[in-house]
């Protein structure tokens, strides 16, 4: 049930039919790890926060870097040189203290993702590392989880939901393969501040679509970003019945 404050404190997203009461109690009950706690990871941990979802799972192993501050908006000035998963726990628990908050400071990897992964109902890749990104998509579909998948870069984006259920669902491999165009991090190559916000928002909206039930997702979908041009581009994108990682599921 939700209690008085909470029903206030929702209430913007409660007025919404596509949400209502019962999409508000779907979020209270669901758990999410956002891997990452970045530039994309920042948004998606804010928004989700104040929409009322139960338990985050916090994922990364880095500290913080005055450089990051630029782009990194669920940190501030005086937590530099702190673990961003601590920094972003005590901003989310101030912003909303109904959910629970977990930090994880541990790397990620094949031993103890399985056991992490059924723990919670949906990932959301908020990383910049395509070994990380690799071992989460094949993780999340041995274990049936979705993966809400983005990247930015310079100034491009991208954002896309991969559905282990669902039998048309690619998976990250089947449209990425084995590696990336360049690689580059954006501490080699940059990126703008608001296209990361921008392309951590669609994942935060994307995340929410599916733990309430309401909307079209981007399963089947790649959405592009310009953000120097400020165009928006969408492909079709299919499961690859000979990929290595979600074929063998399908067949």
């Amino acid at each position: 049930m939700l209690n008085d404050e909470e029903l206030l404190r929702y209430s913007r997203q409660i007025l919404l039919k596509q949400i209502d009461v019962a999409g508000q109690l779907r979020l209270k009950k669901s758990k999410v790890l956002i891997v990452g706690l970045g530039g994309l990871g920042s948004p998606v941990a804010l928004y989700l926060a104040a929409a009322g979802v139960g338990e985050l799972y916090l994922a990364d192993f880095d500290h913080l870097d005055l450089s990051n501050l630029q782009r990194q908006i669920v940190h501030d000035s005086a937590a530099v040189g702190r673990l961003k998963v601590q920094s972003a726990q005590a901003r989310l628990q101030a912003l909303n203290p109904h959910i629970a908050v977990h930090a994880l400071s541990a790397k990620l990897d094949s031993d103890n993702l399985p056991a992490l992964l059924q723990s919670v109902d949906l990932v959301v890749d908020c990383t910049d590392n395509f070994t990380i990104r690799a071992q989460l998509n094949a993780a999340c579909f041995a274990n049936n989880t979705v993966l809400v998948s983005g990247a930015a870069i310079r100034g491009e984006g991208q954002i896309s939901v991969y559905d282990p259920s669902n039998a048309a669902s690619p998976c990250y491999h089947c449209v990425f393969g084995d590696g990336e165009e360049e690689g580059l991090t954006c501490s080699e190559a940059g990126v703008l501040g608001p296209l990361v916000g921008l392309i951590g928002s669609l994942q935060a909206l994307e995340a929410m679509k599916i733990l309430a039930g309401f909307g079209e997702t981007l399963v089947g979908r790649l959405l592009l970003v310009d953000a120097f041009n400020s165009r928006f581009r969408e492909l079709k994108i299919r499961r690859d019945p000979q990929c290595s990682v979600c074929g063998v599921r399908h067949a």
